[in-house]
């Protein structure tokens, strides 16, 4: 075992966290780490998607890792309860990035894995939602491998998946889309997108981190033609006790950005599913509950 002592969890996303208490932090310890349930050594790094939003969403071989870890290096949208999985003697290394805000650098990433690895420690990088969608997992294992070091990615939730459901907005409908496309918001432009190939394919769009570029989709969106009618959704913490979800068409969506104050990050869907997952909720806040479940069938059947 190692002699260090486990780090302070120190998160800068300033989000709201609900923290799970000892008990029951213990419970899914001792459920969740089976012995030698996952192989993890020192000659390996596992490269670990986190889920998107509360640990809920994070997957039993991710938790293992998680357990089995002596050292983690973490982004910016892992939750305060994921890190408490990790066993009091684990290292922490806070290496997150914030739009346009200081963060760490590629480089100081890579090297601060390699640097644990040659430590002799067991070592997991631990990213928000899934490590290969827009996470930059491969660049990582790829910098591993040309310095000697194997890797293996462990899946997450990712955010269009996590955000979608939890806002009760399907990304597919056989009535009105059949396709589901992600995007990053990061390079929207004319020489980046081919927004006209994006909306000839009838495809449910689901732009990451797209909030801050709003202006910049609605722009190419429209110059492809568009409809200004276009539903399309904001999620903000999506998958989270403060998620937000904000409704609106391409003709308003920018102002609508403008106008979104929550500190956490946010999804952008772009398609007609958005306006059936409003339908959903408007049917559902109109259910009585009590007499619907009293004169089911199986209530008479089964008294």
């Amino acid at each position: 075992m190692l002699n260090s002592t486990k780090k302070p969890v120190q998160l800068d996303n300033n989000l709201p966290q609900q923290c799970l208490s000892k008990e029951q932090l213990s419970t899914l310890n001792e459920t969740i780490a089976m012995q030698n349930a996952v192989g993890f050594d020192e000659n390996r790094i596992a490269i670990v998607g986190a889920g998107c939003g509360d640990i809920d969403l994070l997957t039993i071989k991710a938790a293992r890792a998680i357990i089995g870890a002596q050292a983690i290096v973490y982004d910016n949208l892992v939750s305060r309860d994921i890190l408490q999985l990790a066993t009091d003697d684990c290292e922490l290394h806070y290496m997150g990035k914030r739009y346009e805000e200081p963060s760490a650098t590629q480089e100081q990433i890579n090297l601060k894995l390699l640097q644990l690895n040659q430590q002799g420690k067991v070592v997991i990088r631990l990213k928000g939602g899934d490590p290969n969608v827009f996470g930059r997992g491969a660049e990582e294992a790829l910098f591993l491998a040309q310095h000697g070091i194997k890797s293996e990615f462990i899946a997450g939730v990712t955010a269009a998946l996590g955000c979608a459901a939890s806002a009760g907005i399907p990304l597919t409908h056989r009535k009105v889309s059949r396709s589901v496309t992600f995007v990053t918001g990061h390079n929207c432009d004319d020489s980046a997108v081919e927004w006209g190939g994006l909306l000839a394919s009838k495809s449910t769009l689901v732009f990451y981190m797209g909030k801050e570029r709003a202006a910049d989709i609605a722009h190419g969106l429209l110059k492809a033609g568009a409809k200004l009618s276009l539903p399309v959704a904001f999620i903000s913490n999506g998958g989270r006790n403060n998620q937000q979800v904000t409704t609106t068409t391409i003709k308003d969506m920018v102002d609508a950005a403008k106008a979104i104050t929550v500190d956490g990050p946010t999804l952008l869907m772009v398609g007609e599913v958005v306006a059936i997952g409003q339908e959903l909720a408007d049917c559902m806040s109109s259910l009585d509950f009590g007499q619907m479940v009293n004169n089911l069938p199986l209530e008479h059947a089964y008294g």
